[in-house]
C-alpha cells in the first residue's frame, strides 16, 4: 500500500507506530434503536464477554512482546464499557477522546429505519447518499478520527519510543471510513459491506510518511455468531 499523509495539515511522525481501533462490543437494545450518540446504550451481557475478549487479545499480544502503551476510547458508554477490561487488564488509564465518537445521524433515537424511510416526510434526508445527507459528512469523520490518530501516535512515539501502540476503542462508522480512506477507496459504500465486526480490531500500521498498511482481527470471531448487530450502529 502506498504511504498516506494522516492529514494535509499535519506532518506525519517520525518512527513506527500501530493504532489499533477497536470497535466496541454488542449493546442491551431490545427495541432495536439507532442509538448513535443517545447515552444510556451501554454493552449486553454477551458485549461484557465481548470486552473481556478483546482485552485477552492484547493481553496475548503483550506477552508476545507487543505491548499496549495508550488507551483511549469514545466518551459513550459502550466504547467505555468496552475499554473497561483492557484497562484493568494491561494496567492503563483510558484517555477519554471525543474525536473518535459516533458519526451524527438525522435518524438517531428511531427504531425499525427501513419502515421509518419509507414516510416521504424523511426523503429529503436521502437526497445525497455520497456525503450523506442523513448525517456527518464521510470525509469530516475521516479528519477527526485521523487527527486523534496522529496526536495519541505522537504522543506514545514521544514516550515510548518506535513501536509504540496505541488501543483505541470507536464506533463502527467513524472506524471504516478512515479504513477505506487509508486504503484510498472510496468513502461513500453499502452498510452492509462493512468489515468492522463487533470488538474487531483495524489496525493503523503508520511510518514516516502516514498509514503504511492496515490490517484486521476478529478476536471474538465465535461469539459474532450470536451477536445482535445493527447496520450503523
Amino acid at each position: 500500500m502506498k504511504p498516506r499523509d494522516i492529514t494535509d495539515r499535519l506532518s506525519a511522525p517520525q518512527a513506527g507506530s500501530t493504532v489499533h481501533l477497536v470497535r466496541h462490543g454488542e449493546v442491551h437494545n431490545p427495541q432495536r434503536v439507532l442509538y448513535g450518540r443517545l447515552p444510556g446504550f451501554g454493552l449486553s451481557e454477551l458485549g461484557q464477554q465481548m470486552a473481556v475478549g478483546v482485552a485477552d487479545y492484547f493481553q496475548e499480544r503483550t506477552e508476545a512482546g507487543r505491548p499496549v502503551h495508550m488507551l483511549a476510547a469514545s466518551p459513550l458508554q459502550r466504547a467505555q464499557e468496552t475499554a473497561a477490561p483492557i484497562s484493568a487488564r494491561l494496567g492503563l488509564p483510558v484517555t477519554e477522546e471525543n474525536r473518535v465518537l459516533e458519526a451524527e445521524n438525522a435518524f438517531e433515537g428511531l427504531s425499525d429505519v427501513k419502515r421509518q424511510l419509507k414516510n416521504p416526510r424523511r426523503w429529503p434526508l436521502l437526497i445525497n447518499p455520497m456525503r450523506p445527507s442523513w448525517g456527518e459528512p464521510y470525509k469530516s469523520q475521516v479528519a477527526r478520527v485521523l487527527a486523534a490518530v496522529k496526536d495519541l501516535s505522537d504522543e506514545a512515539l514521544a514516550t515510548h519510543g518506535d513501536g509504540a501502540e496505541v488501543v483505541v476503542v470507536s464506533h463502527q462508522l467513524p472506524i471504516w471510513v478512515t479504513r477505506l480512506w487509508a486504503e484510498g477507496r472510496p468513502l461513500f459504500h453499502d452498510p452492509r459491506d462493512r468489515e468492522c465486526s463487533l470488538t474487531s480490531v483495524t489496525s493503523l500500521h503508520i511510518g514516516p510518511e502516514g498509514v503504511e498498511s492496515v490490517s484486521y482481527a476478529e478476536p471474538n470471531h465465535e461469539l459474532l455468531k450470536v451477536a445482535t448487530n445493527l447496520p450503523g450502529a
